[in-house]
């Protein structure tokens, strides 16, 4: 609990073995976690035993990608009941303990998402080059324009802390099952006007590789999706 409110973690993991369990009992550690849901979504063979070593619920979700991965934990945690569901990834590129930077502004807005992309706080060894910096910061300033919304320097970081609330207002209307769910998330708050607030963390080198930023042609595709999101998302808008 947090200020008497509940709070549940979602780890969506397929590739984290080797990282999942330490992330896990840094989120124990901060002693305010109420429950840790991770969702296997068809992982490495070593995560099960990994996760078996913590206090955190393992949940199994077999269509593949980002966004179905979270989008059934956000499921599992909406069936707990909690005030306040924060996903993050459990590969070593956030510190747990900046749920503590998160969480104070909960009391204000409906959504605290985090940013990468503010240089003081992206440790050495971080994949957060000049490519992706100024990519995620430019889409940023196209929700921002076509949007009218206050300030936003980052569309890809997963780690954020949403209310359950606002999580049932867009839950119906999620579309995206891969790597650009957490930026649709963000575009679903912004356009039905949902108080939110962005905030930078820390920035950590990854555990492991990733499946879609370790590659520049993978991480271009997705921000052209993102782009052409921006725009379907904003025409939509205006003929409601």
């Amino acid at each position: 609990m947090w200020n008497n409110k509940s709070i549940a973690v979602v780890l969506p993991t397929y590739n984290e073995h080797l990282s999942i369990a330490e992330c896990i009992h840094r989120f124990e550690a901060l002693g305010i976690v109420d429950h840790i849901i991770v969702v296997n979504n068809n992982a490495h063979p070593d995560t099960s035993p990994a996760v078996a070593e913590t206090s955190a619920i393992e949940v199994f979700e077999p269509v593949q990608g980002y966004g179905a991965a979270i989008q059934r934990g956000l499921v599992e945690a909406l069936a707990l009941q909690v005030d306040l569901i924060s996903i993050c990834e459990p590969d070593g590129t956030f510190d747990p303990e900046d749920l503590l930077k998160l969480l104070p502004y909960t009391g204000d807005v409906e959504v605290v998402f985090g940013s990468r992309t503010v240089q003081e706080f992206i440790l050495s060894g971080a994949n957060m080059g000049t490519f992706l910096k100024w990519g995620n910061w430019a889409v940023a300033k196209i929700v921002e324009v076509l949007f009218n919304t206050i300030y936003l320097s980052d569309v890809g970081c997963t780690f954020r802390v949403v209310s359950r609330a606002s999580v049932e207002q867009i839950q119906p209307h999620f579309d995206k099952k891969g790597s650009a769910f957490g930026f649709e998330m963000m575009l679903h708050v912004v356009s039905q006007r949902i108080s939110f607030v962005q905030l930078p963390l820390n920035y950590n080198p990854r555990v492991g590789h990733s499946s879609v930023t370790g590659s520049r042609w993978k991480t271009l595709i997705l921000g052209m999706e993102m782009f052409g999101m921006c725009f379907t998302s904003r025409a939509r808008r205006s003929r409601n």
